[in-house]
């Protein structure tokens, strides 16, 4: 099914064609990314740490705040997060093992095809996930601790507003994660967090030339949490970074690449509160880092795109560390 042309803003249709192209092509392959979020297993270590948020860090570093056209897109991710060490206070090694997650995000996107003037232009649009995961942990001289698979915690943006500007694309969203996937107090085999979140999240992408190659994104995400269902945990709040530098070629008029260095950072803003929760445990607040690089192709005719994401973390404190690997696939309908 094919929809009619995205409807140009003021701005974009007195740009020249070349640049328009670029515009559209990569709102329609990448930003189907921006704002997808999932709950993994916090995997408790010693002490019931609290691990790290819900949000699947460095999915939204590149073209964070660009929006496809109107119409529908689907998206498919593939994210492997794998964690060997324990980090401390000061980045000291507590426990060695081993923690994966391995999940597969599905999400629609719907984009309207006219602005709202009284929002200075903005673009409504509205998405929702659908994730399975599969999630193990190991710990040495131990054996297996913990693993489980199955449907996730599912996220929704009822909410999303984009402002398209010459040399900026902006994007605003408000949304929730349900707890949908399996929880149960105690048990070693849950996927899912067990309690409510609501998310509110930016995007920008600034383009740092007047073709729009080379591009500056950044993605914020801020994640209010609610009390844990059969534990009365309240973990603590968090804050999402995502970022890029990227350069864009046009190879062919059916072929873009898109390379450049990413990384993300996320940080426990509020203590975690409970029953039992002891004062060192509850103002042990996480930090977590990661650099890499990114690598995105665009197929403009056929509306398809691909993407790879490497990140090597560093420097963590009161989480795990280790490294990821994301895999995209997004079309536009």
């Amino acid at each position: 099914m094919r929809h009619p042309p995205p409807r140009l803003t003021k701005a974009a249709e007195e740009m020249p064609a070349d640049r328009r192209s670029v515009r559209r092509d990569i709102a329609a392959s990448w930003s189907t990314w921006v704002g997808l979020v999932v709950a993994v297993v916090a995997f408790a270590s010693p002490g019931r740490a609290q691990v790290r948020g819900v949000y699947p860090l460095g999915m939204n570093a590149t073209n964070s705040g660009v929006t496809p056209g109107a119409g529908f897109s689907y998206a498919n991710a593939l994210l492997f997060y794998s964690r060997d060490q324990l980090r401390g206070p000061n980045g000291e090694v507590l426990a060695t093992g081993r923690q994966s997650v391995l999940m597969d995000l599905n999400t629609l996107v719907w984009v309207g095809d006219s602005e709202i003037w009284l929002l200075g232009g903005a673009v409504p649009s509205a998405s929702a996930t659908v994730p399975v995961a599969n999630n193990s942990l190991t710990a040495n001289g131990r054996g297996e601790l913990s693993g489980g698979e199955g449907l996730a915690d599912s996220y929704y943006q009822p909410l999303i507003l984009a402002w398209r500007k010459p040399r900026a694309d902006v994007r605003a969203v408000y949304g929730f994660l349900a707890p949908t996937g399996k929880f149960s107090a105690g048990a070693n085999d849950n996927v899912g967090s067990g309690y409510w979140t609501s998310t509110v999240s930016g995007g920008e992408t600034f383009y740092l030339t007047e073709n729009k190659a080379t591009a500056l994104s950044a993605f914020q995400m801020y994640e209010f949490h609610t009390e844990q269902e059969g534990t009365g945990i309240h973990p603590g709040d968090t804050f999402n970074l995502d970022y890029s530098l990227t350069q864009t070629f046009a190879l062919h008029e059916a072929l873009r690449l898109q390379l450049g260095l990413v990384g993300y950072n996320q940080w426990q803003t509020t203590d975690k509160t409970g029953p039992n929760v002891t004062p060192t445990e509850a103002s042990a607040h996480y930090v977590v880092n990661a650099l890499g690089f990114a690598c995105n192709v665009v197929l403009p005719v056929w509306k398809v795109n691909k993407g790879f994401k490497y990140y090597k973390e560093v420097a963590n404190q009161w989480t795990c560390q280790g490294y990821s690997l994301q895999f995209t696939v997004a079309v536009k309908f």
